[in-house]
């Protein structure tokens, strides 16, 4: 068949909904709750009924190499919305423009190569296909001035894709014509993830599985701006938070590293965890971090202090109504923020994507999907992408939240004021511990 697929239109599954939320309860109201699964407060988000929209799968390539793998290790949304990418296996990177729709992707589902002539969206944009000749493992992208261009192409900025491969080289494509900009040699192994400082500075980091993360800066024709090392396992993961302050990177030893984005300097190391650290991700307003491990679990800390503030543990499905914290036995694959930062979604090998809210310690609704390995949500909410072992992606909708007013001024304050900042301000107790995500 062709390289999409989607389902029924109309016959979507819902996700299955744990009843903490709102939202996720029915007209009748529950007359008791598990325990450890309160009711959030009246102003607190309220969770829909996730759905999936649609799955894409990737066809067999003309040219099918046994040995490449299958995987969607990576998918990645541009940051204004236009383009979703997704590493679909065989050394393949699918571009895709922004919304999808349901004539489209029917339309798709018809053809049957991967070197199919690009079809156009209502937007104008193309589908491409980038070849990348190895395993793609990480993807990122950047918007790139006019004025920066290389070609120094005029009027508005274009978007460029960085992929990180299997040999250790990473590739940099620009996005609108599919061409290749760069390739940045000088890891040693796999490039197991990307990313661009968000303040288009075309900064961009990557982790390695030969222990070091580069700092490449591509304004200056790719060039190296410094090596990071102080990891003694694999690093599999890299989060530049939204202020472009601070690095996090994540490891087989447990730990992650926070990197002051100033100086290349360490700032301190976060030890929590029981096993490797795989995902992690900063809120949107950089006060908060979030990384997940093997161990089960996902540990929100403070990355000015340091401090620990929760953790949330993945329990099978089976035991959810119990919410017993001793049971851990679903290691954890990705974790992300949402755009307002009030929610965040995990996906974990019990084959289920959770969504939790931030004000709770259990999740509210949760997803049955299959060897998940990665999700990304939309910037501008609405929805998450997730990928799988065999090269799926499938989209589902996501809550849409009105935040509420005191949300909103926390997250305009953290976005000027760190955490110390907040702490030395002549405001009472209960509100630094708000500001501070001490309480929600």
């Amino acid at each position: 068949g062709g390289p999409w697929v989607t389902p029924r239109w109309g016959h979507v599954p819902t996700l299955a909904c744990c009843g903490s939320a709102p939202s996720c309860r029915g007209p009748t109201p529950r007359t008791s709750s598990p325990r450890r699964c309160g009711s959030p407060p009246a102003s607190g988000p309220r969770a829909e009924e996730p759905v999936l929209l649609a799955e894409l799968k990737p066809g067999r390539p003309q040219q099918y190499d046994w040995k490449s793998s299958c995987e969607t290790w990576s998918v990645a949304f541009s940051s204004d919305g236009a383009w979703f990418a997704w590493s679909q296996g065989h050394c393949l990177v699918k571009l895709i423009p922004w919304p999808l729709q349901e004539t489209e992707l029917c339309r798709a589902s018809e053809r049957k190569s991967h070197k199919a002539e690009a079809k156009r969206s209502r937007a104008g944009a193309k589908e491409k296909t980038l070849e990348c000749g190895q395993i793609v493992w990480g993807l990122a992208f950047s918007a790139w001035p006019a004025a920066r261009h290389p070609d120094g192409a005029a009027g508005l900025c274009c978007q460029v894709l960085a992929t990180g491969l299997n040999d250790g080289q990473i590739k940099v494509w620009e996005v609108q014509t599919g061409h290749l900009l760069f390739s940045l040699l000088g890891h040693q192994d796999v490039v197991r993830d990307l990313s661009f400082a968000p303040n288009g500075s075309l900064i961009l980091v990557s982790a390695s599985r030969d222990r070091t993360l580069r700092v490449w800066d591509l304004s200056r024709d790719g060039r190296q701006v410094q090596v990071l090392t102080g990891h003694v396992q694999w690093v599999y993961c890299c989060s530049i938070s939204p202020d472009c302050s601070m690095l996090c990177s994540a490891a087989g030893e447990k730990s992650a590293l926070l990197w002051s984005m100033r100086s290349y300097t360490l700032i301190r190391k976060l030890e929590g965890h029981q096993s490797s650290v795989v995902s992690c991700d900063f809120s949107p307003d950089s006060a908060l971090l979030v990384t997940a491990s093997y161990d089960t679990c996902v540990i929100m800390w403070d990355p000015y202090t340091g401090e620990q503030l929760r953790t949330l543990r993945h329990v099978p499905l089976h035991s959810a109504l119990e919410y017993r914290s001793d049971v851990h036995t679903s290691s954890l694959r990705s974790v992300c923020f949402s755009p307002e930062g009030l929610y965040l979604a995990t996906v974990a090998d019990d084959r289920l994507l959770r969504i939790w809210a931030l004000e709770l310690r259990s999740p509210v609704a949760f997803a049955p999907m299959t060897n998940g390995l990665c999700c990304m949500y939309f910037p501008h909410g609405g929805f998450i992408a997730t990928g799988t072992r065999d090269g799926h992606v499938q989209f589902w909708t996501a809550p849409r939240v009105l935040s509420s007013l005191k949300h909103l001024c926390r997250k305009v304050l953290r976005t000027f004021l760190t955490t110390y900042q907040v702490l030395a301000l002549p405001i009472p107790r209960k509100l630094k511990e708000f500001l501070t995500y001490r309480t929600f």
